[in-house]
């Protein structure tokens, strides 16, 4: 009878957990992140494969990376603080569930970027002026109303975060739930 060959020691990989088989990565924080497309969907800088990556350094990062990381994401999904893009509208739920993590340094940041993707309106503007906007492939007023519903779609979280001790936090929430008119 002959036995299983053993895995030799010095070829296996011991540098990163394993997980049992059918277990999601992220189950924990930002669980759902990986089940969404983003190298086929846009950013302000082309593909949004980035963006897992800086929402994790966001999630998990001392308060100096998640600050450089929330700076980098405003950047690709929320340009200039008023021009949101393809990516933006799938962003959103994660952006919303890190600004309820007490233990996520930028909250108050995370928030005030929410409130700017709710008040974006430069797609839609332009294509007041400029309605053939509105016939190309790539729909921007689209992308910016998937966006600002997205925001409104959890604001069943600003109750929460304007009970918190935070004066930062509460402001922000404050300045949010205005402009969602809540």
């Amino acid at each position: 009878m002959r036995s299983a060959p053993k895995p030799d020691p010095s070829t296996r990989r011991t540098d990163r957990q394993t997980q049992p088989p059918g277990s999601s990565r992220a189950a924990g924080p930002l669980a759902g992140l990986d089940g969404v497309p983003w190298s086929e969907i846009q950013d302000s800088s082309g593909s949004a494969a980035a963006i897992p990556r800086l929402l994790r350094k966001v999630a998990l990062g001392d308060a100096e990376t998640a600050r450089a990381a929330l700076v980098d994401l405003r950047e690709r999904i929320c340009q200039y603080g008023f021009v949101v893009e393809q990516a933006t509208a799938a962003t959103v739920p994660f952006l919303w569930e890190l600004a309820q993590r007490p233990q996520v340094s930028c909250r108050a940041q995370i928030i005030q970027l929410l409130k700017n993707i709710a008040d974006a309106r430069q797609w839609e503007t332009t294509a007041t002026a400029y309605p053939k906007l509105l016939n190309h492939r790539e729909n921007p007023v689209a992308w910016e109303r998937a966006a600002r519903q997205a925001v409104r779609a959890r604001r069943d979280g600003l109750e929460r975060l304007l009970a918190e001790g935070d004066s930062e936090i509460a402001r922000a929430t404050t300045e949010l739930a205005r402009t969602l008119g809540d």
